[in-house]
């Protein structure tokens, strides 16, 4: 009696795993693929693809480089905002740096936030013909951060500091200040520690508001952001404009086209779709360099 019960009880288990597979592994996702094939849902479930005569070229909901092998930005087209996805991109690797704020000084294994930061608005800057200067940033593109040596006071302070080292210049670079608190400034010895020292960031007479936007310097949280600001494509309209034989307003033209408002009138900010401007400047105006 007992053995017919256990036969029951595992025959009716093997019936509800089966029913549940059945179910949920082969009815569900059929039923999810088919929906996703109506009218108005395919492009999106397929990812959204943008295709140029046949050939698919992105996605409307990934960024991507444009660039040369080198990785310098090619001339021609709109820049994407950085990514920290990988190599760039990647949707199978879409992260962020996880570097904060108090990230400031460099080591053998990395740039700090800063210096990234610092060196991708010179780049910019100096790409752009604008002032690629920013609070907190060397005029060469690094992190202006001090370790000054010294005795220290209650309030963590070194009143008389007997050292002072610019921690993100490497010598024999010529530091950004010649003297802090009547102490010359000298420039790091590579691979020394100078955290001994407090870390003072000097924030130097560069701008409250850089010309360069924020955007054109960090990653998005998933490092896949497809639109850059109207305020970064401004200042790479002129560029654009050279490099492509025609007027700046022809091409200020079609940043406006493709400038899409805050969602639902509030919500974000307004933004730019940086593939598909560069996919009509190629289609109205074709480069010829």
């Amino acid at each position: 009696m007992r053995f017919s019960t256990w036969i029951r009880q595992h025959l009716a288990a093997l019936r509800a795993l089966l029913a549940l597979t059945a179910i949920t592994g082969i009815v569900y996702p059929l039923a999810i693929f088919a929906v996703a094939q109506l009218p108005g849902l395919h492009e999106k479930a397929d990812g959204s693809l943008v295709d140029v005569d046949g050939t698919t070229v992105g996605s409307s909901l990934i960024g991507q480089s444009f660039t040369d092998s080198g990785g310098a930005a090619l001339v021609q087209y709109f820049q994407s905002r950085p990514s920290a996805a990988g190599d760039g991109y990647d949707p199978m690797s879409t992260a962020a740096s996880n570097l904060g704020p108090e990230d400031i000084v460099d080591t053998p294994a990395r740039a700090s936030l800063l210096t990234t930061i610092c060196a991708r608005s010179k780049e910019v800057g100096d790409r752009e013909g604008v002032d690629g200067s920013r609070p907190f940033c060397t005029k060469d593109g690094v992190g202006a951060v001090l370790s000054v040596i010294g005795p220290r006071g209650p309030d963590g302070d070194v009143s008389h500091p007997v050292r002072v080292v610019s921690v993100n210049e490497a010598c024999a670079a010529q530091p950004f200040l010649d003297t802090y608190r009547g102490v010359r400034v000298d420039c790091a010895e590579p691979g020394r520690d100078y955290s001994v020292g407090r870390i003072v960031p000097i924030r130097g007479n560069a701008p409250d508001a850089p010309a360069v936007p924020p955007d054109a310097v960090t990653a998005s949280g998933s490092g896949l952001d497809p639109h850059i600001s109207p305020e970064y494509a401004a200042i790479q309209v002129a560029r654009v404009a050279k490099a492509r034989g025609v007027t700046e307003e022809q091409v200020r033209a079609l940043v406006d086209k493709h400038t899409a408002g805050r969602t639902l009138g509030f919500l974000g900010e307004p933004q730019v779709d940086v593939l598909q401007l560069n996919l009509e400047l190629d289609q109205r105006h074709p480069y010829q360099g």
